[in-house]
């Protein structure tokens, strides 16, 4: 009975709820007010409640579990709770599996005790020291940018400067050359090393100047010489960069051979800053995957080129520039709004017959812009709201591409119109669609810089192409096929930050 009353949620000496709803009121009253007798009912009680155990009292193998779990970042304050915490914190397997987890490091615990350094120190004097330092970084070297790719590559933090492929092989995987790298020699502090010239790794310096933005500096700069002095260094630059010798290249690159030297001779001398840059934000609705790629830019050679969407509007960003079109600058804008439908292949050869109808589309986009003006000046229309500066919403643009008649996504044959020059004749001969563009020119020194109409090209997910009308030339964009770790943009709105500073730098 006393179950039964339990069960029912009345309490022990209450009967069962359904015996209690066959009596009257008044029978239930009197047996409400009668004293419990039940000597059976008297010896049952409730359940004592679980005792409550301290996180104290668990054993150590399961605290170690639990704070391997948690972030590193927790883990000095955990330290702090008590003797016994700061005991098991100090074993490696926690610090381990940390180093793993947030830095991707898999290194054997072997080579660690090898040099007496601990999966602790490694998180804390290396990993954690630097991680403001890790991703993608620009360097400051005057109109050139550049790429930079921090990483942790087993247990050293390794600064790579990417290069494109050796002009025109644009389709050739990128270069890369270690410019620093940070180690434990010992269990005290890491040390910075520079990497670059000819004698090994030597003595550098890293500052943090803020959380995007950091310096380095070689303590060591005799270790850049050659006893030959600069005209063997730039013998040795040329083999090691361009294959060929100075007198089989020199009287066509004489300029940018001159300039490309003084980047990675003199100005890796000094103190050099870098500011990050951060990849794309990505939606499913691009045209194509956003990212980094390589571009033929005439007698300049490769370029790398942030290609990015925005509402209606695709944007070709340069990382590395020239002296003509610095780093940082929008290189092509592509006006999504505005398809191209090429001719077939005999017309499209007819250089005048594409010059038509990039021109065309260019007169259209004046038209609508001239539109949209009168429209807002217009007191006879009422209130008008500006449009977003893109002019929609994302994936506008790609919704309507697809919209518009035009090959299927197989492709349509496509060759480059007579007279318009290329760096690689190994272009693709199919094409999925056009669309009207503006492409960035200016003399030496970026002087009276204009924007003249153009045609994007899209080959397929990984190459793209432009078409400049004015200098009758092609640009052709290949993929950089890179895995980039701690590269994405924490929010669209940083993204769109970084580019208006980059930008800014080099105007």
């Amino acid at each position: 009975m006393a179950v039964c009353a339990r069960l029912c949620g009345v309490g022990p000496a209450r009967g069962c709820r359904r015996r209690q709803q066959r009596r009257g009121p008044a029978e239930t009253a009197a047996a409400d007010s009668e004293p419990d007798t039940d000597p059976e009912e008297e010896r049952i009680e409730a359940p004592p409640s679980p005792p409550r155990r301290s996180l104290l009292e668990l054993p150590p193998e399961l605290l170690v579990e639990i704070f391997g779990s948690l972030p590193g970042t927790d883990l000095p304050s955990l330290a702090q709770v008590c003797t016994r915490f700061r005991r098991i914190l100090h074993t490696d397997t926690i610090w381990r599996r940390r180093c793993r987890e947030e830095y991707g490091v898999c290194e054997n615990l072997r080579k660690l005790e090898i040099t007496g350094v601990s999966c602790r120190d490694v998180y804390a004097k290396l990993l954690h020291r630097y991680r403001h330092i890790l991703g993608l970084w620009q360097p400051d070297i005057g109109p050139y940018g550049g790429l930079l790719n921090v990483v942790v590559d087993g247990l050293f933090i390794i600064g790579w400067m990417y290069l494109p492929p050796h002009d025109p092989h644009v389709d050739d995987p990128m270069r890369f050359k270690p410019l620093f790298r940070i180690h434990l020699m010992e269990r005290k502090a890491a040390t910075v090393e520079c990497m670059y010239g000819h004698k090994g790794p030597h003595n550098g310096h890293i500052q943090i100047v803020k959380k995007d933005e950091f310096s380095t500096k070689c303590n060591q700069t005799d270790h850049h010489r050659m006893p030959g002095g600069r005209q063997e260094e730039f013998r040795t630059w040329l083999r090691e960069e361009w294959g060929r010798t100075l007198e089989d290249i020199f009287h066509e690159h004489m300029q940018e051979l001159i300039l490309m030297k003084f980047i990675y001779t003199s100005q890796y001398d000094n103190c050099l800053t870098y500011r990050r840059i951060y990849l794309p934000p990505s939606r499913p609705d691009d045209l194509i995957q956003p990212g980094l790629f390589k571009g033929t830019y005439g007698s300049h050679g490769l370029e790398i080129v942030m290609l990015s969407f925005h509402g209606r509007v695709a944007r070709g960003t340069k990382i590395t520039g020239d002296p003509n079109i610095p780093a940082g600058q929008q290189t092509v804008e592509i006006d999504l709004r505005h398809r191209i439908q090429l001719p077939d292949v005999e017309n499209l050869r007819n250089f005048n017959e594409l010059s038509r109808l990039v021109l065309e589309a260019r007169e259209q986009v004046r038209q609508e812009q001239q539109g949209g003006r009168h429209e807002a000046e217009g007191p006879e229309h009422g209130p008008h709201q500006e449009p977003a500066e893109d002019g929609g919403k994302p994936g506008d643009a790609a919704a309507m591409a697809t919209e518009q008649p035009g090959p299927s996504s197989q492709g349509q044959p496509f060759v480059l119109p007579v007279g318009v020059s290329s760096r690689s004749e190994d272009y693709p001969r199919t094409c999925r669609m056009c669309f009207y563009g503006t492409g960035l020119i200016a003399g030496h020194g970026f002087t009276s810089p204009e924007r003249t109409p153009g045609a994007f090209i899209l080959f397929d997910e990984d190459r793209f192409g432009f078409v400049w009308l004015e200098l009758k030339s092609f640009s052709l964009y290949s993929r950089v096929q890179a895995s980039f770790r701690n590269a994405d943009a924490p929010s669209p709105q940083a993204f769109d930050e970084m580019l208006k500073n980059i930008q800014s730098l080099a105007s």
